[in-house]
């Protein structure tokens, strides 16, 4: 009986003694407590990011005017088709709902200039719009936006009085999108977007035209139908 009990003791020594996981710590009970450190921390939902766009507008200038403009004879209307504008954005938003996010995006559609003989036209659009996302699990996404658009327009005229005339033209903008997110790392993710979007254009009427000779026209105006824009972009965008 002595010996089995030597070597039980000896068995016992002899056996390394088997730490508690680091996850574990004793209570002042007396009982563990489970702590985790996770690497993935939760995240809040709301992100913000900014986007560089390639925009591709198509649109057209229709020209009207008053008594003796004969020069408007030889160019009654321009019609432009993807005419390329660099453009960008700022966006802050929020992600609900597991797949669903919301968001607010101000952003600048770009700049376009074309001249002739007689007059220099330019254009920029600046604009806020209110987007939702759908997001699927491989990094797909679709989304829609609905907003407002201002056209700022400047016709420089070789008859009119004064160098420049400038007119700022607010319209509503909507827009579809799909676009593709890839995370970079736990908060930084990459995201991939075409947006095809539509905004009305202005009128713009520029008034006391002069010509050489001594003739001159009441009125000169520039009408914008429908602009239709198609929209490239990368962007960054930073989840909390």
């Amino acid at each position: 009986m002595k010996r089995l009990v030597s070597l039980a003791v000896l068995l016992a020594c002899a056996t390394p003694a088997v730490a508690a996981p680091s996850y574990l710590t004793r209570g002042a009970d007396g009982g563990y407590v489970v702590t985790y450190d996770y690497t993935d921390k939760a995240k809040t939902g709301w992100y913000i990011g900014a986007r560089a766009d390639l925009n591709f507008w198509n649109w057209k200038n229709e020209y009207s005017t008053g008594d003796n403009f004969n020069p408007v004879e030889s160019y009654g209307s321009d019609k432009y088709s993807f005419e390329p504008a660099f453009g960008g954005s700022l966006f802050g938003g929020r992600q609900f709902a597991y797949f669903w996010r919301a968001e607010l995006e101000a952003g600048y559609l770009g700049y376009f200039k074309d001249k002739d003989f007689a007059a220099e036209f330019t254009m920029q659009i600046p604009y806020v719009l209110l987007n939702g996302y759908y997001d699927f699990t491989n990094g797909l996404y679709l989304g829609a936006g609905v907003g407002a658009a201002m056209s700022i327009t400047t016709l420089d005229m070789t008859w009119a009085d004064g160098s420049e005339r400038t007119e700022y033209n607010f319209s509503p903008m909507a827009g579809v999108m799909v676009g593709y997110s890839h995370e970079l790392d736990n908060n930084l993710v990459l995201d991939i977007r075409y947006r095809l979007s539509g905004l009305m254009g202005g009128d713009q009427r520029i008034n006391n035209l002069h010509f050489d000779d001594g003739s001159g026209a009441t009125w000169f105006q520039n009408d914008i139908d429908f602009i239709l824009d198609n929209s490239i972009s990368v962007g960054i965008r930073y989840e909390f």
